[in-house]
């Protein structure tokens, strides 16, 4: 089986690259980073650990459009068929502690609830890129949605389905997202705002694409440690921090904290038959707080499974209008 890792040179990504092939040691895994020197330096550090290994390389930047055509265009080139493509590479430009919502949640009680989903506590400050568009919305969701478009063929159409597994947030929240605004440039919750969009992309791919056999699935990685958490705060007070959060995890059970257990969710979808999976469901890794990892599937979040659903066929839409005007301006990098 191929499978394909966006984000794949630290984090969850990185673990999750070397829990696959614990799974399988068959696959082939293409490992895809913004640079060469990032990718070539991942899959070193992967055949370290599994010699025997398939590994190559593919570099993208998901918030530079061409970078993400010109990948597309070589693994048409490279591959007949990808089996999984793992939707992972994300950012959190900047992000700050709101510390006045945070003493509120603590007077109101709704402290645990703000720890676990960051909801309200967080926000980031975004900028355009070099195509105009906000970059945490292209990143997380618009590269990877072009990217998904441009690989149809390899997707669609297969012996056995295949799968897209996209690594959504506890942070997603219908609140912060908004059709009007969809790139969220007007807000500071873009990081939220890009993850309910995400989560609602999913639910739509699934209707068109499901009878050509191909599946979308969401995962929640939970709370780990990595360098987009460790920007948050100084690094100082995350030392001082760690043996709360280990005793947290007693009674927030998506504390995961490393990179290993935010993956489980992962993995154990590469063991699913897709056919059978929830459609509205977004699956937690979770992690007892002795350590135990588990999966625990939510619905997705919203007011409904009919208005998600009407809400997911209205950002498609949009999304669709975008990529045409995408296309456009880079027919030059297509077949």
């Amino acid at each position: 089986r191929v499978v394909l890792v966006t984000g794949a040179n630290s984090g969850v990504g990185l673990a999750l690259c070397h829990r696959l092939l614990e799974e399988d040691g068959r696959i082939h895994l293409c490992i895809a980073c913004r640079s060469v020197q990032k990718s070539e330096a991942t899959r070193d550090l992967i055949l370290a650990t599994h010699p025997a290994a398939q590994v190559s390389t593919v570099e993208v930047d998901l918030s530079n459009l061409a970078s993400v055509l010109r990948a597309a265009q070589e693994l048409r080139c490279r591959f007949q068929r990808l089996d999984f493509v793992y939707l992972n590479a994300g950012i959190m430009p900047n992000p700050q502690v709101n510390f006045k919502a945070l003493w509120q949640g603590l007077l109101t009680g709704k402290m645990l609830h703000m720890l676990t989903t960051a909801e309200g506590m967080m926000t980031q400050t975004d900028r355009l890129t070099g195509d105009g568009l906000q970059e945490v919305f292209t990143t997380n969701l618009f590269g990877h949605f072009i990217l998904v478009r441009q690989l149809q063929s390899l997707l669609c159409g297969n012996e056995k389905p295949s799968r897209l597994i996209w690594t959504s947030s506890s942070n997603a929240r219908e609140s912060a997202f908004s059709l009007s605004d969809y790139q969220h440039a007007k807000g500071q919750e873009s990081y939220s705002s890009s993850k309910y969009a995400t989560d609602l992309t999913s639910v739509v791919l699934n209707r068109k694409y499901n009878n050509q056999g191909l599946y979308s699935s969401v995962v929640c990685p939970g709370l780990v440690m990595t360098n987009m958490t460790y920007r948050i705060l100084p690094f100082f007070l995350w030392k001082l921090l760690m043996p709360i959060m280990w005793l947290i995890r007693f009674f927030a059970k998506t504390y995961t904290l490393t990179p290993y257990n935010g993956a489980e969710a992962h993995v154990w979808l590469f063991k699913q038959k897709p056919e059978y999976l929830d459609l509205l469901v977004k699956y937690h890794s979770c992690t007892t707080g002795l350590g135990r990892c588990y999966v625990e599937p939510r619905k997705v979040n919203g007011k409904g499974a009919s208005l998600a659903r009407d809400t997911a066929e209205k950002l498609y839409q949009k999304l669709l209008e975008l990529e045409k005007q995408i296309l456009e301006r880079y027919s030059d990098l297509l077949d």
